[in-house]
């Protein structure tokens, strides 16, 4: 039987957007008012070998500092200790996001875990997921050869890397002080759907099967545009992606390192406890795929088992019904750091999305918060899915890259502009109660020391501008607004401030309360 797929996506008129805030070129705390929820924010800037911890005055609360610059994601254990993904060199991978390895260090910086990532098969990216049993969730390019990606119906025109790096998901349980076990995993390569030829693996009409990926989806040109090759300019000097020559002439010219072989690129990571999904972010696809974490490794190789009866094959799938040939409209955008909001706050169980928008089509930034109705009975058949836009908050700049969002306990929402080091907590109705511009950088060489580009520098100081300047770059506030997208959105911001190339960038941003257990030592 033919599987059909159809969305129900119902926006709601977004909130007013916030009111545009004066140009400022001052770094560390901008504003703060009445309503705004008081704790900490924890953040590692992309060139830096330092983690930070602000309070709500923007003071340095505390600094964690490495040998090494992140690969993308910070998290504060309760037991106070910090585990940070980093960037470690390879000479097979090489992209946006590029991590290889997990550390976890103490209060004192002192390295407690170790975990590497990273080989001539397989490179840990962006982002991880702690669970709640002490395991590690972590996204991981794999690499596949040309003759295993033609056997599978990829296109030899989509080939330009004569490779392709799909993504795959570990659960790592730590062994201490260096290593761990893989104890599950899946493989988006398990499965595929490909429609250009019937004598291949996985033919089918990929409308009949919505839980598969595509083998030939992507949203690239054949060859980079000017405005591609453009921003891939502007990551190298925020630090995202290597700023030397590619390796082994792969990409070469064809716009950076990985660009044709990143084939997803899932940047984020989350996991809901109450449901047992994985929801991974698929910028390159402008979707979230959810995925049964129940499974056996062996279920996750096939379409049957696990709580959710789907075994390793999409769940859900949301964002860009293209790939799925299924009925709808558009609703994500080159997203980043999809999540769910966790029990106990407000519009709990929703997915929190920041939605970054194209240059030159959907040039403005927001945070969107979509309701999804997890039940069985729902997921059995897609046309029974109700996705709703519940809320739409607007980025205080257009960020075309990178960047985050978290729902607070108080019902705001804290908005990390990563590009250009901004982090915003607004309320419900959009009043900016908090804002904080970075001004903490860094200047390390990509991957750290080894990286064979010339002596590292360690960070700045604490409060000094990145790179020793006396000041930030010129471009601080917040430039013109744009008129409102194609899906009917909010109007746009759109300011450098500090622009993109700013050593002050950020992955993301993370607020964590007073009274959180792994703050205690603070206290002390």
């Amino acid at each position: 039987m033919l599987l059909t797929f159809a969305l129900l996506f119902t926006l709601q008129a977004p909130s007013t957007p916030p009111d545009a805030a004066p140009p400022t070129e001052k770094r560390g705390l901008v504003s703060s008012s009445e309503g705004a929820r008081p704790g900490f924010k924890l953040f590692t800037p992309l060139r830096s070998t330092s983690t930070y911890l602000i309070d709500s005055a923007g003071e340095v609360a505390h600094r964690w500092t490495s040998d090494a610059t992140p690969g993308q994601s910070v998290y504060l254990l309760p037991n106070g200790n910090l585990l940070r993904c980093e960037r470690v060199p390879s000479d097979v991978f090489e992209g946006g996001g590029q991590g290889g390895r997990i550390r976890e260090y103490d209060w004192e910086s002192k390295i407690v875990w170790e975990y590497v990532c990273a080989d001539d098969t397989k490179l840990h990216h962006h982002d991880i997921e702690p669970l709640p049993n002490g395991n590690v969730l972590l996204i991981a390019w794999e690499r596949v050869g040309r003759e295993k990606a033609l056997a599978a119906g990829r296109n030899p025109g989509l080939l330009g890397a004569g490779e392709l790096w799909p993504d795959m998901v570990l659960e790592v349980e730590p062994t201490r002080p260096s290593g761990g076990k893989v104890v599950w995993e899946w493989h988006a390569w398990d499965h595929l759907v490909q429609d250009r030829d019937p004598k291949l693996a996985n033919h089918g009409a990929i409308a009949a099967f919505p839980r598969r990926i595509d083998v030939n989806a992507t949203e690239r040109e054949a060859e980079p545009t000017k405005e591609e090759l453009e921003e891939l300019e502007k990551l190298k000097k925020l630090g995202y992606v290597d700023d030397s020559a590619p390796r082994g002439g792969r990409d070469g010219g064809r716009g950076g390192p990985g660009r044709d072989a990143d084939w997803h690129h899932c940047n984020s990571i989350d996991y809901s406890p109450e449901l047992d999904l994985v929801v991974l972010g698929s910028r390159e696809l402008s979707e979230l795929w959810f995925i049964d974490h129940s499974t056996t490794t062996e279920e996750a190789k096939g379409s049957s088992g696990g709580r959710w009866g789907r075994g390793g094959d999409l769940v859900f799938r949301f964002g860009n019904p293209r790939w799925s040939k299924g009925p709808g409209e558009r609703a994500l955008f080159f997203q980043h750091d999809a999540q769910w909001i966790p029990a106990g706050l407000p519009g709990a169980g929703h997915i929190l999305v920041f939605n970054n928008g194209e240059r030159g089509e959907r040039e403005q930034s927001t945070v969107d918060e979509f309701a999804i109705a997890f039940t069985p009975e729902a997921l059995a058949d897609f046309a029974k899915v109700e996705v709703k836009r519940v809320a739409s908050y607007l980025s205080p700049d257009f960020c075309g890259h990178i960047s985050g969002a978290q729902r607070l306990a108080n019902g705001n929402t804290l908005i990390c502009a990563g590009e250009t080091g901004r982090v915003v907590e607004l309320t419900p109705e959009q009043k900016v109660v908090w804002e904080y511009l970075n001004p903490h950088g860094g200047d390390a060489p990509m991957g750290g020391p080894g990286r064979g580009r010339g002596e590292r520098r360690g960070p700045p100081p604490d409060g000094a501008p990145a790179g020793g300047a006396d000041g930030p770059p010129p471009g601080g506030g917040r430039g013109e607004r744009r008129g409102p997208p194609p899906d009917g959105g909010p109007r746009g911001g759109r300011g450098p401030g500090g622009g993109p190339g700013d050593a002050r960038a950020l992955f993301r941003a993370t607020h964590l309360d007073a009274d959180h257990p792994g703050l205690a030592k603070l206290k002390g």
